[in-house]
């Protein structure tokens, strides 16, 4: 089992930036993937950014240019740095780690961390 706690979330004006931070505990070792994921009201969540255990990472369209994820594999901790917010990037943002593979692979999810631009 994998806990997550996401952290960082708040409200900034248009052009601002915000980090999140997502702390993970529990079987830490068996986390493939970490990603971020956000759900704006009345749509379906979605990938934002993720990074594998090797360090590749995989960005949203919408992300790039903008948002960096990065991870701190002693503290187990993975970051969502985002830059040059817009009122569009309002939503929930959720932490996912993925364990196993294929048939055997879980998700974990934390209780998300809700970002507000303002326009």
């Amino acid at each position: 089992q994998v806990q997550l706690v996401e952290s960082g979330g708040g409200l900034v004006q248009t052009g601002g930036s915000l980090r999140l931070s997502c702390l993970a505990y529990g079987s830490t070792f068996s986390i493939n993937v970490m990603g971020w994921y956000r759900q704006a009201p009345g749509k379906q969540r979605e990938l934002v950014a993720a990074i594998t255990s090797g360090g590749s990472t995989n960005y949203a369209d919408s992300a790039k240019g903008r948002f960096t994820i990065s991870r701190d594999y002693a503290k187990n901790i993975v970051y969502l740095q985002l830059n040059s917010l817009k009122p569009e990037d309002t939503a929930v943002y959720y932490c996912n780690a993925e364990t196993g593979w294929g048939t055997s692979r879980l998700d974990f999810w934390g209780q998300g961390t809700r970002v507000t631009v303002s326009s």
